[in-house]
């Protein structure tokens, strides 16, 4: 069996706080649990029953998700233990196993749907990022996902998306000031939106502004900003700006990225390319768990 290989994800994947992992298990494991339990495991298994088990991919993709798949059979019993056989970021094989599990069989059992639900779902977002990352390779342009995530699971989203080698874009209205089309409007223009973010936003905040012409891009370079946003514009039309921005503030570029032109887009000279896609669009990562002897 191929041995699984590193993706290009950035150095030191950052852990995603327990307390997190323990309270989006706890919801799952309530929400399918219910007021009676696992109905047929109880039925079925014996109590004291012991099994081994492997989390296998059934398609090539990118691991993520290992430490709340772990958290998923630690909270339906302490007992079971919980080997992973590679690391969030591998590039598997089909066929390759994940981790193992060995333990009380009744907990196994209960456990199984949830952690798999959480590590197909990253395990497919950092498998699509890969492929994104990849058809950027060789430009200066970083992936980047954005705040289109499914609500409670953002920060599970945007580690998948670490792991297959992007970065993460604002993790909230709380973290960057972000001013776009529809701010500039009901500010009353660029001018006005970016004065009112500077007055308000503390010393350490990014501001960045969208625009999507030319014309709004020298207006706001004229003002300054640390980013900026172009919205919807051609790779002609990036490099261009790109060339009127000439370093004096990061370029990101938005809307209409695909895998069929997101490598036309990172040759433009972009610094980033947000894409929602990843992360309310990827597909699963088929992977299983298989009882074994």
């Amino acid at each position: 069996m191929p041995k699984p290989q590193q993706a290009d994800a950035e150095a030191g994947l950052p852990a995603l706080p327990v307390p997190l992992i323990d309270k989006a298990v706890r919801a799952a494991l309530e929400e399918d649990l219910g007021l009676a339990g696992d109905i047929t495991t109880t039925a079925t298994i014996a109590e004291d029953a012991r099994s081994s088990a492997v989390i296998a991919a059934r398609k090539e993709g990118v691991i993520a998700g290992l430490e709340v798949a772990r958290a998923a059979f630690a909270a339906c019993d302490p007992a079971i233990a919980f080997e992973p056989l590679v690391k969030d970021g591998d590039v598997v094989a089909p066929g390759t196993a994940a981790a193992r599990i060995e333990g009380p069989s009744r907990g196994i059992l209960t456990g199984e749907r949830t952690a798999l639900n959480f590590m197909c779902h990253m395990s497919g977002i950092a498998t699509l990022t890969r492929e994104y990352v990849q058809k950027a390779a060789g430009t200066r342009a970083r992936i980047c996902c954005t705040r289109k995530t499914n609500p409670g699971l953002r920060a599970f989203e945007k580690y998948a998306v670490r792991a297959g080698g992007g970065s993460s874009h604002r993790y909230g209205l709380f973290d960057a000031v972000l001013i776009k089309d529809n701010h500039i409007v009901a500010a009353g223009g660029i001018a006005a939106a970016i004065g009112r973010a500077r007055a308000h936003a503390g010393h350490l905040v990014k501001i960045e502004i969208e625009v999507d012409s030319i014309d709004q891009l020298r207006e706001v370079m004229a003002i300054g900003a640390d980013v900026v946003l172009l919205d919807n514009m051609a790779p002609k039309m990036l490099a261009e700006a790109v060339s009127i921005i000439a370093g004096r503030a990061l370029a990101e570029t938005s809307g209409g990225v695909n895998l069929d032109t997101v490598e036309a887009i990172a040759k433009s000279g972009v610094d980033l390319i947000s894409v929602g896609a990843l992360t309310h669009s990827a597909p699963v990562l088929d992977l299983g768990l298989d009882f074994v002897g």
